[in-house]
């Protein structure tokens, strides 16, 4: 036990954390490296004893509270850090936490932290989108870990593939036909990433490959999907249930009331609505390559018909 490094895993019950945890813990090679200390708010949840019986240890620690993240972070060779914007949609809020992580990380000495991150879209689009909170905080937290000398890798996820089943893709009015509703042209391109399966397979190989990886950004995507395209393999996946699938183009207006309605703030509309907006205007990833960022991996990333395949809002069309 002595020679395994520890790698500290924020947000262990959640999306990114989890998958982290079980991918780690699942191959035998990272799992003879490595001790997984997942930390979450309360230890004694069943999500928590769920980690423990993949093999993890689990800690209590709170991102509102600096002081508790000393002791989570004791003898860490590395770290996986992810913060939830939408638990209090205040930007300040999630930079506060990612800056806490990074001053803990750097006092206990830790010599590989991974960031959950994204671009700054104001920056990259120039003031055209500015709204796009979720992302510029955490690109806020990019920019003061690279000022911290911190050996680190930026991971950027891309769009949740587990926001299109039963969500952005439904059956809709008038013939409860399957219909893709984006508020951006058909043919803008989507990375697709699956967030459950595929975070801790990127993680796993930024890991392994520390050197090629300190310092860079690694794009969390399986490929770029155009709207059309996430449709016509619907089409192909289920071809009875598919046979009128369809992409719409909603109007800004209408896509903002329907996010109004949704979530309960305007303000959160306009930031979802340039979200959107970002993938046909400046590209999600600002038409960055995915090839460099795959060369890292040693497992194969889901796509889009896998991901159909067990998605539970698509299970009766099997």
């Amino acid at each position: 036990m002595a020679s395994k490094k520890v790698l500290v895993v924020f947000g262990a019950t959640g999306m990114q954390g989890g998958s982290v945890v079980r991918a780690i813990l699942s191959d035998p090679k990272t799992r003879e490296a490595f001790i997984v200390r997942g930390v979450t708010r309360d230890v004694s949840k069943d999500s928590a004893k769920a980690l423990e019986s993949l093999g993890a240890e689990t800690v209590a620690a709170d991102l509102n509270n600096p002081s508790t993240l000393n002791a989570a972070l004791k003898g860490a060779y590395g770290v996986f850090a992810v913060t939830n914007y939408w638990e209090s949609q205040k930007s300040e809020v999630e930079i506060a936490q990612g800056k806490a992580i990074a001053d803990a990380a750097k006092e206990a000495g830790v010599q590989h932290l991974i960031w959950s991150s994204l671009l700054n879209v104001t920056e990259l689009s120039k003031g055209v989108l500015s709204k796009v909170k979720h992302f510029d905080s955490k690109a806020a937290v990019e920019d003061y870990i690279r000022a911290s000398g911190i050996s680190a890798t930026y991971l950027l996820p891309g769009f949740f593939m587990s926001n299109l089943p039963g969500g952005m893709f439904r059956q809709a009015p008038p013939n409860n036909a399957w219909t893709l509703a984006f508020p951006i042209p058909s043919n803008s391109p989507i990375p697709l990433y699956d967030t459950a399966d595929d975070t801790g397979k990127f993680v796993k190989g930024i890991l392994l490959n520390r050197e090629k990886t300190i310092g860079k950004r690694i794009y969390g995507a399986t490929d770029y999907y155009t709207i059309d395209q996430i449709v016509e393999q619907f089409k192909e996946q289920y071809p009875q249930a598919g046979k009128d699938a369809k992409s719409v183009e909603l109007p800004h207006d209408i896509f903002k009331g329907i996010m109004t309605k949704a979530r309960g703030s305007e303000e959160v509309a306009e930031e979802m609505l340039q979200n959107m907006r970002l993938m046909s205007e400046f590209g999600y990833y600002g038409g960055a390559d995915l090839t460099e960022s795959h060369s890292i991996l040693v497992d194969k990333l889901t796509t889009w018909k896998e991901f159909m395949a067990k998605s539970k809002a698509f299970a009766d069309l099997k």
